[in-house]
This record gives structure tokens, sequence and C-alpha cells, in this order.
């Protein structure tokens, strides 16, 4: 015994006797064994068992997901409750996009769910706050057409308010500061019919600046792509019945006055089915069509439900789209001058300062243009300087009537 334990450790050790001998059992042994077997046994059983008692139950995402109910909760799950208060602005409600509507469900024979989704107003008084991602397009995803605002049909796709009450007005257009300091809208329109000025038009001119695309031009779809990279808001350019229509004809698919209603839609679809990501229309002519309530409001009716504004060129003392639109609140808007009447820079550059001028005394101001190259140019230089005397240039949608009852 003594020689082992004073011997290095593995060395020098006398083998083993041939036959093992038996550890003597003791009380503190005995208890040994059964509380490692207890300890053992309870960590198989807490491991094994389906609902052990140091399991967490499963969330109520994962419940949801299975049984297929609860769609909703499903979209908003990483977001505040929609309708409620939060608790450090008690009244003001916070809700997401989809808030606004309502969420069916339904599982099919092969376990697939189908959902359905239609607008639904919001209940409740007071402020709401809500999700700033739904309003606007990212800009590197602005050529792009937001699926939930399309609608396929035998024309192609037309615009449509998506199942949450977003309009397209809404997403494709273009951000601005939100402060109310001096605000100006510049539109340059006849886009697609010239494929030099048209490129000329959308490399020049800074994305400030409104562009119009004529539903009668070439590669809209392209152009369209083109100007919203360089972060144009867009107009589609309706060709309407003007009074002199042997003089200026604005050509094919013209909507016309003495057309029904049925007629005329069907030439406003194939035209606004040309090209997508637009916040709204705009005339192209139409003295005579726009003079008849018969012929216009069937069509401003069709705008207004696609979620989009109608922007009014002012080239009719006797256009009724404003007592239309009004009558519809749909959000619409009047172009307050026409920049480029006489074709020449001195006139133009005169023109926009008169602009500035009106926008001063109003707030806000709607200047049009056709994009010549002199128009172009004026435009692009004028705009540099304008910005150094504390102006902003903006999207015509942030000056259209978008709330009617103000």
């Amino acid at each position: 015994m003594g020689t082992d334990l004073n011997a290095p450790l593995g060395q020098n050790r006398k083998a083993a006797a041939g036959r093992a001998r038996l550890a003597t059992l003791t009380p503190a042994r005995i208890a040994g064994g059964v509380v490692a077997a207890f300890v053992l046994g309870l960590s198989l059983w807490t491991a094994l068992a389906p609902q052990g008692p140091f399991k967490e139950p499963e969330s109520a995402a994962s419940q949801t997901a299975e049984t297929g109910s609860g769609a909703q909760a499903a979209l908003d799950a990483a977001a505040p409750a929609a309708g409620t208060d939060t608790p450090a602005q008690a009244g003001i409600r916070r809700e997401k996009g989809r808030s606004g509507a309502r969420i069916e469900e339904t599982r099919t024979a092969d376990g697939s769910i189908v959902r359905k989704f239609s607008p639904a107003s919001r209940d409740g008084g007071g402020p709401v706050i809500l999700d700033a991602a739904r309003i606007g397009q990212d800009p590197r995803s602005a050529a792009f057409p937001n699926d939930d605002l399309i609608e396929v049909t035998a024309f192609g796709k037309l615009p449509v308010i998506g199942p949450d009450g977003l309009r397209p007005l809404e997403q494709y257009a273009r951000p601005w500061s939100g402060t109310r300091g001096t605000r100006i809208a510049i539109v340059v329109g006849g886009l697609g019919l010239s494929q030099t000025g048209t490129q000329r038009a959308i490399r020049t001119l800074p994305g400030e600046v409104t562009l119009a695309f004529a539903s009668t031009g070439n590669s809209l779809a392209r152009w369209m792509q083109e100007a919203r990279r360089n972060g144009h808001e867009i107009l589609l350019q309706l060709p309407l019945e003007p009074f002199d229509d042997l003089e200026n004809d604005p050509g094919p698919d013209t909507l016309r006055a003495g057309f029904d209603a049925k007629k005329n839609l069907d030439l406003l679809h194939r035209a606004m089915a040309k090209i997508t990501n637009y916040t709204g229309v705009m005339n192209f002519m139409g003295g005579k069509f726009l003079s008849s309530a018969d012929a216009l409001e069937p069509v401003l009716r069709d705008v207004s439900g696609r979620g989009l504004l109608f922007l009014d060129d002012s080239s009719s003392a006797q256009s009724l789209s404003g007592t239309i639109a009004g009558a519809l609140e749909m959000p619409h808007a009047f172009a307050d001058l026409q920049l480029d009447a006489t074709l020449s820079r001195e006139a133009i550059l005169r023109k926009l300062d008169e602009l500035e001028r009106v926008a001063r005394r109003n707030g806000t101001a709607i200047g049009v243009a056709s994009a010549f190259d002199e128009s172009v140019q004026a435009i692009a230089d004028w705009i540099q300087e304008a910005s150094q005397r504390g102006i902003e240039i903006v999207g015509v949608a942030a000056l259209a009537d978008l709330d009617p009852k103000r």
C-alpha cells in the first residue's frame, strides 16, 4: 500500500490481481447511486416528453400558422396592434398599411391557404399615424409597378386601388420636404412623340420636374422606366376632342363628346394600359370634350375610382373638370400658366419668373410646357437658380387637392 501511494502517477504501478475484488458496499455509496439514477431518469423524461414541465408553450403566431386562421395577425405580427393607443401617446392610433383591409382566409382541400382582401374603412376618431413605408416608392424599384396596384384586363394592366386602400397617386408620387414654403410644380408634356426629344428631356430635366407621356407615343414603357429611375413623377396625357378638330387633330383613339360612355371608357382603358407607375392623367387638347358634362363625368369617375388625380392644363375656359372632380371628391389640379406658348428662351424664362410670383402670392403654382428643346433647357437652367431663392420644386401630386374635404 505504502509503495503504491508514494509512487509517481502511472509509473511503477503493480499489476492488478488476477481476480478483481468487489468494492465494499456502504450506506453512503448506495444513497449516491440512487440519487444519480433519479437525476438521469428525470433528464431523459424532460427531453422526451412532448410537454415537459420546463418547456415553453408554443407562440400564438405558430398556432395561427398551423390552424390557418388569423391572417391579419400573421401579416402584422411584428408591429403594434392596429387601431390601439400607444402607451406614450394616448389618443393617437398607430396603424399598418393593411389595417384598412378585410382579410378572409380559406383552407382548400389540398391544404393550401387562400386569402381574400377587400377594402374597409378605418373606425375611430382622432389622429392616426400610418406606416410611412407604404407611401411613396423605393427609388431602387421605382421603374417597376406595385403588383397590388395593377388590374389585368383585356386592354392590359390598368391602375387600381390596392386591397389596403393604397392609391397609385400615393405610391408613385415624388417625395417632397413636407414644409409649407413656396412650392412650384412644373409639368413637361408630349413625351414619347419624339424619341430624341424624349431622351433629351429625361436626361436634362432634374428629377423634380413631372413628365407627362402622350398615350399615342412610342416606346412608352421603356421611356417610363428611364424617367422613373431618374426620379421623375409621371402623368399620362389623354387625347380629348377639341373644338377645332379639323385644324388640331389629337390623333387616333381620341375620346370624343359624341361617343357613348362605353366607347370612351374603352378608349380610356386602352390609353391607360400603355404604361404604369403614373400618379394621374391630364388632358391633351380637349376643349370640346372638357365642356361636355355627359362625356367627361364617366371618364373622371373611372379615373377617380382607380386612385389617380386629374390635371387640367387650363387651355379651355369652358372646362367642367373642376366642377365634376369636386362633385366626385377626386384629387385634381389646374395649371396656372402655359410656359412656352411663345417658343423662345427669353419668353419662357419670363413665364417662369411670372410663375414664381404666382407661387409667392398663393403659396403654390403649377406650370405646364411641352418637350421642345428650348423649353427643356430654359426650365432646367431656371430651376437651378430658383432653388437658391427658397423655391421648392415638387411633383404635381403634392399640389393636387388630395383631401376633397379641405
